[in-house]
């Protein structure tokens, strides 16, 4: 059973007459039972009457038109209504399964429908009115995995009334009821590859008076649950049944007895002292109370701190300035040679210091010539005195060398030297 109706269906069913003043601003009634599939859809030729003609803009009854849907006073819908629509040019669907909590409570969605072509919008009302039922919830459920259907496809009347035709033929029952759909990528599911016309899968749950036949009963028997483990398909007798046009897994299938469901009480905590109880109003506290001097606690804040800042001030002083220990008494705690040696280091320091501020006096003891190993004469300086030694080069050689005195050597004895 699927509940959509019209509101000229729910004239004719209440008996009445309904007077449509405004197409923009109508509200559309339906009244789905509690429980069972609600399926509406929002068709795009009974929108494209709102939207004004445009004739030589293109052809009009071809317009793209998207919908949003949420529920009256707020962005989004109530948490058992779905809505799908697979692109612009298809119809949306608003389905789900509503509950016997809703039951006497009008809810109100409103629909909006986009033109993308013209940016124009339409809007309306949807009451759903949720009836109760005395046939829910039904005491038997079962939920089939249906491999080769998308949810727009599912949700379709002839597609519907063709599997639940399927299932009363297997299961035999009195009353038979589609009670949810839900489409496999809710239930974790991936989105199918493009290729080889795949689909996402949906899950159809259904609802009977009577217990399962012996036909769903194949599912558990031992034989079959191996063959699920080994990823491998199940032997159903009356799989042939549905494989016309449905593909089952029958691993994923789901049987429930509602009379043998052990019913889980949660019990809540003791609410703590500072958590309010669940029942009364809140009391503020009276606009009478003293106001509080924080004066003091302002100087404690800062006196502490300030305090230790201070002591650790003067302790750091006292340290660094009052605890010296001096030069004389850092001499005579070092070694004789590591001052002899420290000492030569700092007058060999000052001597270069010295020599790099003027270039032109006489050349340090180390650097005068050294005298003839033959003749014992001492010889002269290879440069004069006035020599600029500013633009001496690196590396001298004999022909930059004007001064430069040979030193001679002793000849070899023999008749051949000439």
């Amino acid at each position: 059973m699927i509940s959509t109706m019209s509101a000229a269906a729910v004239a004719v069913w209440l008996g009445t007459v309904v007077t449509i003043l405004s197409r923009s601003h109508a509200d559309r009634n339906v009244y789905p039972s509690a429980g069972v599939l609600f399926v509406h859809v929002l068709e795009r030729e009974y929108f494209k009457g709102e939207f004004p003609p445009y004739p030589k803009s293109g052809d009009a009854s071809n317009d793209p038109i998207t919908f949003n849907t949420n529920l009256m006073g707020y962005p989004d819908r109530p948490g058992w209504l779905r809505y799908i629509q697979r692109t612009p040019h298809s119809d949306g669907v608003l389905y789900g399964s509503p509950t016997a909590e809703h039951v006497g409570k009008p809810t109100v969605i409103e629909i909006t429908a986009y033109n993308r072509r013209t940016f124009e919008t339409a809007r309306h009302n949807l009451v759903i009115n949720i009836m109760a039922t005395e046939e829910f919830p039904l005491s038997y459920q079962a939920e089939f995995y249906i491999k080769n259907m998308n949810v727009e496809e599912m949700l379709a009347s002839e597609v519907l009334g063709d599997f639940l035709g399927a299932v009363k033929n297997v299961w035999q029952p009195e009353r038979l009821n589609a009670i949810n759909i839900t489409s496999a990528l809710d239930r974790g599911g991936r989105v199918p590859l493009p290729i080889n016309n795949l689909k996402e899968g949906v899950y159809v749950m259904v609802g009977a008076d009577v217990a399962f036949s012996s036909c769903l009963r194949e599912v558990e028997s031992p034989h079959n649950q191996l063959r699920c483990s080994q990823e491998m398909e199940p032997v159903i007798s009356c799989d042939k049944k549905f494989r016309a046009q449905f593909h089952i897994d029958w691993c994923k299938i789901s049987l429930v007895d509602i009379n043998k469901v052990v019913p889980v009480y949660i019990t809540r905590p003791d609410p703590g002292t500072g958590i309010l109880p669940e029942f009364g109003e809140y009391n503020p506290p009276s606009e009478s109370l003293k106001s509080r001097d924080y004066f003091s606690d302002f100087i404690i804040t800062l006196a502490v701190p300030s305090a230790v800042a201070l002591v650790l001030f003067f302790i750091l002083g006292y340290t660094m300035c009052c605890r010296r220990e001096g030069v004389e008494k850092r001499n005579m705690q070092t070694p004789d040679i590591q001052l002899v040696h420290h000492s030569s280091i700092q007058k060999s320091t000052k001597e270069l210091r010295s020599m790099s501020k003027n270039r032109e006096i006489s050349w340090p003891l180390s650097t005068l010539p050294v005298f003839n190993p033959l003749s014992g004469e001492v010889v002269p300086p290879i440069h004069p005195d006035n020599y600029e030694t500013t633009s001496m080069p690196l590396m001298q050689t004999q022909t930059n060398l004007q001064n430069q005195i040979t030193i001679p050597q002793q000849r070899p004895s023999g008749k051949w030297y000439s």
